[in-house]
């Protein structure tokens, strides 16, 4: 086997766009994951009924960098699209961040906007220092609107209660005294038009990438020759779980399709925030890519303690061992970590792309 440049582990968002970056500057780029594909978890895929469906759950595309938009829109022409979410909480639908509409419905009360900030501040619980997830959701909203929409789902989510969460994971959750029911209020806000699918070709497409699919790397990495590593993995796995393993929140999927309908929900997802259902959301595809077909395809998601890495878990515990890994691969030369798996962090897509593309600006 020739000798590369660079070799990158992972053909998502932070591998493909430091693959491309790379290819760019003149350098070899072997690009590997040991999926099939490209995209990560953001892979999408037309499904039998000719339906464009995310088999990794919904990725939505948000950002407010105007950079990284306009280096994504080299490979894509772009869809306008802003999610709606509804929480579904014994057959009543609740726009979901928690806004003005949300509170009225719940208090059965006539608010106006100027009344929101003030009514919740009745209902605030006041702390001197916020610790974690609970009383970050406690301190904003009270304890009324937390235990409905916070404290089932995120036992659900995480297996954890939000006492043993950083704030960080109810922090990327706002609530708002106005009407405004988007669930992101970024600048740009997109699909790909034509799915992630094809971004990640056009965005491979260079000379100077080869790609190696459906291998692992720790299986073969005796036999490539290379002289820089990227690696997108779990940094725990890279070095053989030396200091134990660090627990992520995996899931599974339920996919089906649906003749009978033209749409099954009024909006691209809805959440089940009660402990009676074992399901966290149903996701229905049509509103996310807008096509024009009949029938639909929906998916249910259903959090585990194991499988496929998904979410790292934000708490000290976790935060403490990952810092013993970050302090190895400070030690390396040649060998670089970057993503949500090799940095232990929840981030957003554009946020990956962002990390990749500050990583080959230093790199090179």
């Amino acid at each position: 086997m020739k000798k590369f440049d660079y070799l990158i582990v992972g053909a998502g968002f932070s591998g493909a766009v430091s693959a491309r970056q790379l290819a760019e500057k003149g350098k070899t780029v072997l690009l590997m994951d040991k999926r099939n594909h490209t995209g990560g978890n953001a892979h999408d895929c037309y499904d039998s009924r000719g339906l464009l469906i995310h088999p990794y759950g919904p990725h939505i595309f948000h950002t407010n960098s105007k950079k990284i938009f306009s280096y994504l829109s080299q490979f894509t022409n772009w869809r306008f699209y802003e999610h709606r979410v509804l929480a579904n909480i014994n057959d009543t639908y609740y726009p979901i961040p928690i806004n003005r509409t949300t509170i009225n419905q719940v208090f059965s009360s006539n608010l106006t906007e100027d009344m929101v900030d003030s009514f919740l501040e009745s209902k605030r619980v006041k702390f001197n220092s916020i610790k974690n997830s609970e009383e970050l959701v406690l301190s904003s909203v009270g304890q009324e609107l937390c235990d409905l929409f916070f404290k089932h789902y995120t036992f659900k989510q995480w297996g954890l209660h939000l006492n043993e969460l950083s704030a960080s994971v109810a922090s990327r959750i706002p609530t708002r005294t106005n009407d405004d029911d988007r669930y992101f209020t970024d600048s740009y806000q997109f699909m790909p038009a034509d799915g992630y699918h094809t971004l990640f070709n056009n965005l491979l497409n260079h000379p100077n990438i080869e790609i190696f699919l459906d291998v692992d790397f720790f299986n073969i990495k005796k036999s490539l020759t290379y002289e820089k590593l990227i690696y997108t993995g779990p940094i725990d796995s890279f070095y053989n779980f030396q200091y134990g393993k660090l627990p992520y929140r995996s899931l599974s999927f339920e996919h089906e399709h649906l003749n009978s309908v033209n749409l099954l929900q009024s909006v691209g997802t809805v959440n089940y925030p009660s402990p009676d259902k074992q399901f966290t959301r149903i996701t229905e595809f049509k509103h996310l890519t807008g096509q024009q077909i009949s029938g639909s395809s929906v998916v249910k998601e259903y959090p585990k303690a194991e499988g496929d890495p998904y979410y790292p878990i934000p708490n000290p515990k976790n935060e403490e061992l990952f810092k013993k890994y970050k302090t190895l691969s400070e030690g390396e030369t040649g060998v670089y970590f970057v993503g949500r798996l090799a940095e232990y962090r929840y981030y957003n897509m554009d946020q990956v792309v962002g990390a990749a593309l500050a990583l080959c600006e230093k790199l090179e």
